[in-house]
């Protein structure tokens, strides 16, 4: 099952609430349903994560810790389903969402020369925000929707193959059992 994958890689209830950052939120953070390992709960914390991945904003883990809070799913998945969004992965992706916005509302792309600096940020932003931000939330609702068909889909695959895993071995205890004198 998926579950025996995501408990080897997720960290324990002790290991967690004894965490010197995580103890300053008390037992709220520690209920169970925000630690279970089920089809449901994994992806929607999936989907969660996903789609706060594209949106542009600060601290998206601390957004995504919120809303698997309030939402009781798994809490760990929702904070790690916005690391696709990483250092090396925010240029394009954030680029692929502002291309979608702007098709979408119809405007040319801005394609001018990088500077780095504040005033040539504010100044572009002022031109592309409206296409980048649909694009965002677009490209966010498209992952969190793919994020849940891919991960039911996977679960339910694996849960397949152990059932036929389980019935086979089954058959062949039978069929040896029968066997013998």
């Amino acid at each position: 099952m998926p579950r025996k994958f995501l408990k080897r890689i997720m960290p324990d209830h002790v290991t967690m609430r004894e965490h010197k950052h995580l103890r300053r939120f008390g037992e709220k953070i520690m209920a169970p349903e925000l630690w279970h390992l089920n089809r449901k709960s994994v992806s929607a914390a999936v989907a969660i994560g996903l789609f706060l991945a594209f949106i542009p904003m600060p601290a998206q883990m601390l957004v995504a810790a919120i809303f698997a809070i309030w939402l009781r799913v798994n809490l760990p998945i929702a904070v790690m389903s916005v690391w696709i969004t990483n250092p090396l992965t925010m240029a394009p992706i954030f680029f692929f969402s502002y291309k979608i916005g702007a098709m979408i509302l119809d405007v040319p792309l801005r394609t001018h020369e990088f500077a780095f600096s504040l005033e040539w940020l504010w100044e572009e932003l002022g031109f592309i925000w409206q296409p980048f931000l649909l694009g965002s939330v677009i490209c966010g609702v498209l992952a969190a929707v793919l994020g849940v068909i891919v991960v039911r889909l996977i679960w339910r695959l694996v849960v397949i193959h152990s059932w036929l895993k389980r019935y086979r071995r089954q058959k062949a205890r039978r069929d040896n059992d029968s066997n013998q004198p």
